[in-house]
């Protein structure tokens, strides 16, 4: 809650100074893995913009504070999908990203991983085949509300 003392005089907590600063710099790790990958690459694009939410997309793990996971995830490709998460630095966030990121879609298959959270702490599933560039555009709306109303993840005492 913002308290006004003065015109030019407000005070607040941290933690609303931190989260509401965080919400709107999210900067995507892009790891498109099959045709949710497009509609990713189409929200980021003009038509939609996602710019406008402060979401810049990056291309290394290290710049990145959340992961959009787009498409199909394999047993082969889930070791390196872990490794590039946990190189990320904190806090970070998961959004998985279509049928085939949340459950696996219509490949259950021994090759096939059934859901990024088997081995990832997602934090907002999209779903659809593929789901619309809108719909992304809603997951990041919906997650930008979560980082909000976390309390106390921006350090420590000691």
């Amino acid at each position: 809650m913002l308290h006004f003392i003065d015109k030019n005089i407000i005070v607040t907590t941290l933690d609303k100074i931190v989260n509401w600063g965080r919400s709107n710099s999210l900067w995507p790790l892009t790891f498109g893995l099959a045709c949710c990958a497009i509609e990713m690459m189409a929200a980021g694009a003009s038509h939609l913009d996602f710019d406008r939410f402060g979401v810049l997309f990056r291309a290394s793990p290290r710049q990145a504070d959340l992961i959009i996971v787009a498409g199909t995830v394999t047993y082969k490709m889930a070791p390196i999908l872990k490794r590039i998460y946990e190189q990320m630095g904190e806090p970070k966030y998961v959004i998985a990203m279509g049928s085939c990121a949340c459950t696996g879609g219509v490949f259950n298959t021994y090759s096939t991983v059934q859901g990024v959270d088997q081995f990832l702490p997602v934090d907002v599933y999209v779903p659809g085949c593929p789901p619309r560039p809108e719909a992304l555009m809603y997951g990041v709306l919906k997650l930008k509300e979560k980082i909000i109303k976390e309390q106390k993840r921006w350090g420590s005492w000691r």
